[in-house]
């Protein structure tokens, strides 16, 4: 197998994972949004294994499998609208993640630490993403009187930490655990 094939199978296989992952609601929350197992957790894998061009690759192709999987129409039925939900919750957001793997060769050697403020990063990145998507776009349900920023920031920080928490243990045992080294040289 060549090493484009065998980067190809690796990615889509965390795709489907994460998609799965994603699909499992541990905790639901009301305003819309869950924790989920850890469902970034193949996305970043990626983004720790290969270098940022298949890392932004496979995170630019989990968030339009996201999208198709899950896609809310926005409150406000403007072209405007559709284009910022597309990028803020789906594409920027989720392309957010292929910057766990650059953020974490900066540690070296201290992998499993570098790997969990990669992780820590690309998860911020991505709740920025949503945070802005929830003032702009989703605001309109913030309850009469509560500042459009503390809905968004309730609303999407509850589901990002949550999610934070998960994956970041998730990556730090995988890391501790997993010789990455090998499955990328295989």
């Amino acid at each position: 197998m060549t090493t484009k094939t065998r980067k190809l199978t690796h990615c889509a296989l965390m795709i489907a994972l994460a998609l799965v992952l994603s699909m499992i609601k541990m905790i639901h929350l009301p305003n819309g949004g869950s924790v989920t197992p850890a469902s970034m957790a193949p996305i970043i894998l990626i983004s720790l294994l290969y270098d940022p061009k298949w890392a932004f690759f496979t995170s630019f192709a989990y968030s339009l499998v996201q999208m198709v999987e899950g896609f809310y129409p926005p409150p406000v039925q403007t072209f405007g609208n559709f284009v910022l939900v597309i990028l803020l919750d789906y594409v920027l957001a989720f392309g957010a993640l292929g910057i766990a793997g650059t953020v974490a060769r900066r540690f070296g050697e201290r992998k499993v630490l570098g790997a969990s403020v990669g992780t820590i990063v690309a998860i911020f990145a991505r709740l920025f993403c949503s945070f802005l998507s929830g003032i702009l776009i989703w605001g309109v349900y913030a309850p009469e009187g509560t500042p459009v920023w503390i809905y968004s920031l309730g609303v999407n920080g509850t589901v990002m930490v949550g999610e934070m928490i998960t994956t970041t243990i998730a990556i730090a045992i995988l890391v501790k655990l997993l010789p990455l080294d090998k499955i990328k040289a295989q």
